[in-house]
């Protein structure tokens, strides 16, 4: 399950997964987003707070958050990943080939200095 909020103050998107990921977690992100994205554009970013990578259900799930990404990539100019999991590594590195967001690593806890980064407007 994907606990999330939308800060429209900030357009930034919070997601918390709390267990494994489900197919209908991404339609619940979508169904949140989508209609803001259609009004403005794009996000300023997303935040995924998840201390450790929860994993997916099924492989329905795993289908179900590459069509969120692939959908939704071009309207979020960067994601923060606020995790210790090793592999945020790999995302960022390896994600930034694939996503038009900028993507970057934080350590778990640390959503303070993601939104500092998101709202800066500053690249790094």
């Amino acid at each position: 399950m994907i606990e999330h909020t939308l800060d429209t103050d900030n357009s930034i998107l919070y997601v918390k997964p709390d267990d494994e990921l489900d197919r209908k977690d991404f339609e619940q992100l979508a169904h949140t987003v989508d209609p803001y994205l259609r009004q403005h554009g794009s996000l300023a970013g997303m935040i995924i707070d998840a201390p450790a990578f929860p994993g997916w259900d099924d492989f329905a799930a795993l289908v179900s958050h590459l069509r969120f990404v692939k959908d939704h990539h071009k309207q979020i100019r960067k994601v923060a990943l606020v995790t210790d999991s090793a592999i945020a590594n790999v995302i960022e590195h390896v994600g930034a080939h694939f996503v038009s967001a900028e993507v970057r690593h934080f350590p778990a806890r640390d959503v303070a200095a993601a939104v500092l980064w998101i709202t800066s407007g500053i690249p790094e």
